[in-house]
């Protein structure tokens, strides 16, 4: 963790908690976040309660974040949703190009660059995914596979003022209980900001890149530890309001060192 970036902590609800419940689970979060002051903290629920949860951390220290977006502004597209509903809806970042939108549902790098496009343009915050599957990683062609996803919005990036997030998630640890060790995962981090530097001598410092990939409790501090690790995507274990907010409270401790 540089000191020099604030530590972005996001959990991602996926298809969980899309009413009450999800409602209920923001304001814990937000109850939690009063006690770190260091680090930001963003949740992804379901669309159906993205607004809901916007209400209920409106004024605390918990931003809300969707889990996909339309690249197109508006039209005839049944069942898509724009960046400007988003905005509506109370979010201020949007979730690009997961792994589970590129393996179950055909999202290609053009497409992901398209909606991180889609986002800056609309005035949203993207956290664009990028990782290597099992078979990647075991070819050795983890920097290649992470370089050209990157390099396809990697443009959009640097064309805009605007700040943005970047999460590495290996395909192999999501949801497996699997996860990058520290060094594994900085490796591919510094990979990444030296790319962007590449493009744009402000966009490294600025932009944060998250580890996403079975974070719990036990790994987070060590992940965050390492100087490219900016913070955590986080799955499942932003289900429970205990593991999410002993993620954050490792931030936030490191944050204060």
């Amino acid at each position: 963790m540089n000191p020099s970036r604030r530590p972005l902590i996001v959990g991602n609800w996926k298809m969980h908690h899309g009413g009450p419940s999800g409602v209920e689970l923001a304001a814990d979060v937000a109850r939690h976040a009063r006690d770190v002051p260091r680090v930001d903290v963003v949740v992804a629920p379901p669309y159906t309660a993205l607004a809901a949860c916007a209400h209920e951390c409106d004024g605390s220290h918990v931003e809300i974040a969707a889990q996909n977006l339309s690249p197109e502004p508006s039209g005839a597209f049944t069942g898509e949703i724009s960046a400007t509903m988003l905005l509506e809806a109370g979010c201020r970042w949007v979730i690009v190009g997961h792994s589970e939108r590129r393996q179950l549902f055909g999202e290609t790098d053009a497409i992901v660059a398209r909606k991180v496009a889609a986002a800056l343009k609309a005035g949203l915050l993207p956290i664009a995914c990028v990782g290597e599957t099992l078979e990647e990683r075991e070819g050795g062609r983890t920097t290649a596979v992470v370089e050209r996803q990157v390099r396809a919005f990697l443009g959009a990036l640097a064309e805009s003022d605007r700040d943005a997030a970047i999460a590495y998630e290996p395909v192999w640890a999501i949801g497996t209980g699997k996860t990058a060790g520290p060094a594994e995962a900085q490796e591919v981090h510094a990979a990444i900001r030296a790319w962007l530097a590449e493009s744009s001598a402000g966009l490294a410092p600025r932009t944060r890149i998250l580890y996403g990939g079975s974070v719990k409790p036990d790994n987070a501090r060590a992940l965050l530890a390492e100087r490219d690790v900016d913070g955590a995507l986080v799955g499942g274990a932003s289900l429970d309001r205990v593991s999410f907010g002993s993620i954050i409270a490792s931030a936030e401790s490191l944050a204060a060192a």
